[in-house]
């Protein structure tokens, strides 16, 4: 867990706005939290100047395992645990081995970059996360900005306003996970906070 953060949140009507308005925070230098929108947009993450993912990466590292355990226990099955004469074929057959191998290649591959993306995601049963705007999965394009101890939240919300934001409140969140129900942590940390 991260720990307890204020957020400047900021709804947006329109993607065309919303893209500007992330060059716009960027340069200001004001640190985005996230961007939330309703559906996939297109070249957002290099607005908000994120890396490129390196989820092929792992699925390349997975696929290698895959086929170094299908390799390496096939091998040791039919040569040195279990070894059969199958129509005077040699017991190092691999020709034999290769759709097996190609299957587990694929199987690794594919449970382990979706393992990943959960993980990268922090996706999984019995997580919880705040939720900075109901309307982000209907119809609005909300960003987010993370408030450190240099910022002026009353600031950020006349420069939000400025780039266009509609809808713009100040919120106090985990800023990570944390498991459990949502209303009782939600009513813990307003308690801590006197709010």
């Amino acid at each position: 867990m991260s720990g307890i953060k204020k957020f400047v949140v900021g709804s947006f009507d329109d993607e065309v706005v919303l893209f500007p308005a992330v060059k716009n925070v960027r340069k200001a230098g004001y640190k985005i939290h996230d961007v939330y929108t309703p559906f996939p947009v297109h070249g957002l993450d290099h607005a908000m100047g994120l890396r490129e993912t390196s989820i092929h990466t792992a699925g390349f590292i997975y696929a290698v395992m895959g086929t170094t355990t299908a390799l390496t226990f096939i091998s040791w099955v039919f040569t040195k645990d279990w070894p059969l004469n199958i129509g005077g074929k040699p017991h190092f057959a691999l020709p034999a081995w290769i759709p097996i191998t190609f299957e587990l290649t694929v199987l690794f591959s594919a449970v382990g970059m979706v393992l990943t993306f959960c993980y990268l995601c922090q996706l999984s049963p019995f997580v919880k996360k705040h939720h900075f705007s109901a309307r982000s999965t209907d119809d609005h394009f909300v960003m987010v900005i993370e408030c450190t101890e240099k910022t002026n939240d009353s600031e950020v919300q006349s420069f939000l306003q400025s780039v266009g934001a509609k809808d713009i409140n100040i919120q106090v969140a985990e800023s990570g996970w944390w498991l459990g129900r949502y209303d009782k942590e939600q009513k813990l940390y307003r308690e801590e906070l006197g709010y």
